[in-house]
C-alpha cells in the first residue's frame, strides 16, 4: 500500500440500505499488530481498520505480574503507533500465558515451544490480553481480559508433531486455540477471542466508551461491504 493519508470510508445512512447503518465518516483505526488472528477478529466484527504494526521491545521486569506486563507492552505499542500516526486512533494488544507464576510469551525457537507445551500439557492455565486504544498524546483507554484454558495431556510424539507444523512459533504459550492446536484444548472459560489474541467484546466496549464519539459510532458501522473490505494491507512507515 502506498504511503499517504487515507480519507476513510463513508457509510451509507439508515434508509439507504437494509442494515440500519449509522451515518458516520469513518475515522481511521490502525491495528498496531501484524497478527493475522487479530485482523480476523476485527474483520469479523465489521470494524474498518488498517494494519500498521508497532515493533517494541518486550522485556520482562523481575517480579512483574503477567497482567501488568501485558498492559505495559500494549501501552508501549499504542504509544509507538501514536507517535508515528498522531492523527489516527491506534489499537494495540498483547497476549501472555500464565502458569505456575511463569509468564509465557512467544517461544524463542522450536525447543522453547516444546518446553512450553510440556509445561501446559494436562493442565489449566490463564491467558491474559491487554488492549489499549490511543490517539496522539491524548488520554488512552484500555482493559485487560483473562480466560482460563485446559489443555489435554500431550504425548511426546504429539508435541514433536505439533512443533514441526510451525504453528507454535509466533503464538503466546506456543499454541493456537483456533488452529491445529485446537485438538489439544479441552475447554476455555471466558472469552475465546481473548485466547486468540484480541477479546472481541472488550474491543467493542472500548470503542463505544472512547472519548471521540465518532470512534464510538465506528463500532456500529458494519455492513456487508465492510465485512468484505474492512482489513486493508499493512501501512508503510
Amino acid at each position: 500500500m502506498a504511503q499517504g493519508r487515507s480519507e476513510g470510508r463513508t457509510v451509507e445512512p439508515p434508509g439507504e440500505n437494509d442494515h440500519g447503518v449509522l451515518p458516520v465518516e469513518v475515522r481511521r483505526l490502525l491495528l498496531a499488530s501484524s497478527s493475522p488472528r487479530r485482523a480476523e477478529i476485527l474483520t469479523a466484527l465489521g470494524i474498518p481498520f488498517e494494519v500498521s504494526p508497532a515493533d517494541v521491545e518486550e522485556a520482562f521486569v523481575p517480579g512483574e505480574s503477567g497482567r501488568n506486563a501485558a498492559r505495559r507492552f500494549a501501552r508501549d505499542k499504542a504509544a509507538a503507533g501514536a507517535t508515528r500516526h498522531p492523527d489516527d486512533w491506534i489499537l494495540a494488544a498483547d497476549t501472555l500465558v500464565l502458569i505456575d507464576g511463569a509468564i509465557l510469551g512467544k517461544p524463542r525457537d522450536d525447543a522453547d515451544a516444546a518446553r512450553m507445551l510440556r509445561l501446559l500439557s494436562g493442565r489449566e492455565h490463564n491467558v491474559v490480553t491487554a488492549v489499549e486504544l490511543r490517539k496522539g498524546a491524548g488520554p488512552a483507554v484500555g482493559a485487560v481480559e483473562e480466560s482460563r484454558v485446559a489443555i489435554a495431556p500431550m504425548a511426546e510424539d504429539e508435541i514433536r508433531w505439533y512443533v514441526a507444523t510451525g504453528e507454535p512459533r509466533d503464538k503466546a504459550g506456543a499454541y493456537a486455540v483456533q488452529g491445529l492446536g485446537a485438538r489439544f484444548v479441552e475447554s476455555v472459560t471466558g472469552s475465546f477471542t481473548n485466547v486468540m489474541g484480541l477479546p472481541a467484546r472488550t474491543v467493542y466496549r472500548l470503542l463505544r466508551e472512547a472519548p471521540d464519539p465518532d470512534l464510538g459510532r465506528l463500532a456500529l458501522a458494519s455492513s456487508p461491504a465492510s465485512l468484505r473490505t474492512s482489513s486493508r494491507p499493512p501501512r508503510k512507515g
